[in-house]
């Protein structure tokens, strides 16, 4: 049976958290409380699974899993949002050429998938502002420039990568276009990252960043939005 390791990132009172399933990489659960994102977080784990198998990868879906607890964060700043100061142990180790390949190609899955969530919107839908939240295009525009921050962080400045951010963010009519131009020039720097770049522990702040720390966290935090438009969405079709 698998195990899928959890690691864990909360306020010492266990309020806001964020359970992180890192051999699926990208797979993450927020809740109000420790115990609510742990509840969640087997749920959140099978469409995961169901995301990956429903694009080819060969996964059981039927087949029962279990989860542990590998650590649990209680430290740094902006607790239990999805990159505690410390980061956690597999962060910090090298990112192997293949890996990153099998992350590259899940990531273009994703925003494929998110594509064929907004495709048919129209543009006061998604500039509507809800009960709740921000407006659907909010989201999106949250999403790119927090993966603009992830790859410069990984990388450095990336060439034509913040114009196409600015285009973006002209409003969600050049979303169709704006998006995927944004998202091809990240990916191709990303997949040309070369062995050191892959390797290197790059002090920022009052963190040490890795390649697979920016590939986790934007692999998570556009799963996370995804996640939260799917379920907007869905609402709104139900009433």
């Amino acid at each position: 049976m698998t195990n899928y390791p959890l690691y864990i990132e909360s306020g010492p009172k266990k309020k806001t958290t964020q359970v992180h399933v890192l051999v699926l990489l990208g797979c993450v659960v927020q809740g109000l409380t420790t115990e609510d994102a742990l509840a969640a977080t087997p749920a959140e784990i099978g469409r995961f699974l169901a995301f990956l198998n429903a694009h080819g990868e060969s996964v059981d879906l039927a087949a029962p899993f279990t989860t542990t607890v590998a650590a649990h964060v209680m430290e740094g700043s902006w607790i239990g949002h999805g990159d505690p100061a410390p980061g956690f142990e597999p962060d910090f180790a090298p990112l192997g050429a293949d890996e990153l390949a099998t992350h590259l190609r899940r990531l273009g899955w994703l925003r494929e998938d998110l594509l064929a969530l907004i495709g048919g919107l129209a543009e006061d839908q998604l500039l509507a502002k809800p009960e709740k939240g921000r407006p659907l295009y909010a989201v999106i525009e949250h999403v790119a420039s927090a993966h603009y921050s992830y790859t410069q962080a990984t990388v450095g400045k990336v060439e034509g990568l913040l114009p196409a951010l600015k285009e973006v963010q002209l409003g969600p009519a050049a979303l169709s276009d704006a998006l995927p131009r944004f998202w091809s020039i990240s990916t191709a720097r990303l997949a040309a990252m070369t062995r050191e770049e892959r390797t290197r522990l790059v002090p920022r702040g009052e963190k040490v960043w890795t390649a697979r720390r920016g590939i986790r966290r934007t692999l998570e935090h556009e799963w996370e939005h995804f996640r939260e438009i799917e379920r907007r969405l869905k609402r709104a079709a139900t009433g």
